[in-house]
């Protein structure tokens, strides 16, 4: 099983519901000195959720920047991120990628596939978040992104055309427990002392493209 972070009370992370999005965004910046920034959020509009942006047809409610330079409004800094998020405590928490960590993208069903696979070969994982539009995120080292499509090409597969997706410098991806207009972000796989240390992309390559290449034809086999 594997071992919370945190030390202390106020160092555990925080629950996936229920708990502020102020003290996650705070957790990340100082347990995993990840840089953060708020987001837009969700704002009830005539019995409905629409984003905050007043975009009606905005195409990530509840999950994206707020600003154009998101990029220079990042912080690693855990009393920066309070006093931002209690400005607005609604707020998405966004995480920068390319910095201190860069995720791989699948489709859901594969991520689980490729997950059971890892935990089974006791590979070195990182944290996994699943998202409500069904996609997982697991987090390797800075540079994974720029590196994934010619591995997976190595293996024979095309990296679009099976659905992983890296996500590298100049990106962002929510963090548990932002709210979307599909759902909750949360974790597949928790951050914990276990996995402080993230894997290079090339360690998980492998069960993820084979997982994403399975999915990828049985979805062809169901519309043919």
């Amino acid at each position: 099983m594997e071992e919370p972070i945190g030390v202390t009370e106020a160092a555990e992370v925080p629950k996936q519901r229920g708990e502020q999005l102020l003290e996650a965004a705070a957790w990340y910046a100082q347990e995993r000195h990840w840089d953060v920034f708020p987001g837009t959020w969700l704002e009830p509009v005539g019995g409905t959720e629409r984003c905050s942006c007043g975009d009606a047809r905005c195409g990530a409610p509840g999950a994206h920047p707020t600003r154009a330079d998101w990029a220079g409004q990042a912080t690693g800094s855990a009393a920066a991120a309070r006093r931002m998020w209690s400005r607005q405590p609604g707020s998405s928490v966004l995480l920068p990628a390319g910095r201190t960590f860069d995720a791989l993208d699948v489709p859901e069903t594969a991520g689980f596939l490729a997950l059971a696979r890892m935990e089974r070969m006791e590979l070195t994982l990182g944290p996994v978040t699943r998202t409500p539009d069904r996609r997982m995120l697991f987090l390797v080292l800075p540079g994974g992104a720029a590196k994934a499509p010619e591995l997976v090409r190595q293996l024979g597969w095309d990296a679009r055309a099976v659905g992983l997706v890296g996500r590298g410098e100049g990106e962002y991806v929510a963090g548990p427990p932002t709210r979307t207009a599909d759902g909750v972000v949360q974790w597949a796989r928790r951050p914990s002392r276990a996995n402080m240390w993230l894997p290079e992309a090339e360690e998980l390559i492998s069960p993820l493209a084979y997982a994403c290449a399975r999915e990828a034809a049985d979805a062809r086999t169901r519309l043919s």
